[in-house]
């Protein structure tokens, strides 16, 4: 029987893939990549020519049972994402889930993920936190934002540039004006940059500072 490796792929910097990622991906019978036109770029600077195969959010429901009877007849499978650590808002927890069921070894891999140094850089208190990821873009959006207002402890969302500010308006609104807020935006690269200050304060910052690329928003839990 084969393995499955969770693999972290740099979130921005090239320089933080690890060693053993590398080789990983070198030496897999195949890698699940979410976009392999993206991947293909990763895996073309370091050197990999390992097959790709196409593995996202719109094909995993019927590509997981043929890489589940692959990896038993035998061979190593590597996923990917474009970004990060699969499964963390990304696919892979299908994948994952089902080669447990089935007894194959996963095996996961430390490596780069945005949410953690947006925490750690914060300045907020990250003894204990909540990932909540992505909140609901319609259904279910006020119920989630009304049950966050008591969360007593931090919490951390990822958000698209374009809902931004819809997003820092709904903290105002629901979690007070005065709750501490730091935005981190493009983590690793070239114009990294953190914002701190209170849900109005980050909010107008962003209203006269348009925002682009990854987001991470961390804010304070309930006193």
């Amino acid at each position: 029987m084969g393995k499955l490796f969770l693999v972290p792929t740099p979130i921005g910097n090239l320089e933080d893939i690890t060693f053993r990622a590398i080789r990983v991906l070198k030496e897999a019978d195949l890698i699940l990549a979410e976009d392999t036109r993206n991947s293909g770029k990763l895996l073309k600077h370091f050197e990999i020519q390992t097959q790709m195969q196409s593995h996202h959010m719109h094909n995993e429901h019927k590509t997981v049972d043929n890489i589940v009877s692959r990896i038993k007849a035998g061979e190593t499978v590597a996923l990917i994402s474009d970004a990060g650590t699969p499964a963390i808002s990304d696919p892979g927890f299908l994948l994952t889930r089902a080669c447990v069921e089935a007894g194959i070894e996963v095996d996961c891999l430390p490596g780069a993920t945005a949410f953690v140094p947006a925490l750690v850089n914060s300045g907020l208190p990250n003894d204990k936190f909540v990932f909540e990821g992505f909140l609901p873009v319609k259904k279910g959006r006020q119920t989630r934002l009304k049950i966050l207002a008591e969360e007593t402890r931090t919490m951390v969302f990822y958000e698209s540039p374009h809902k931004l500010l819809k997003t820092l308006g709904n903290f105002v609104e629901y979690f007070g004006e005065e709750r501490k807020v730091s935005v981190s935006r493009e983590i690793t690269k070239m114009h990294e940059e953190t914002i701190r200050g209170t849900a109005t304060e980050v909010l107008q910052y962003y209203t006269d500072h348009p925002p682009k690329g990854e987001i991470v928003i961390v804010v304070e839990g309930k006193s």
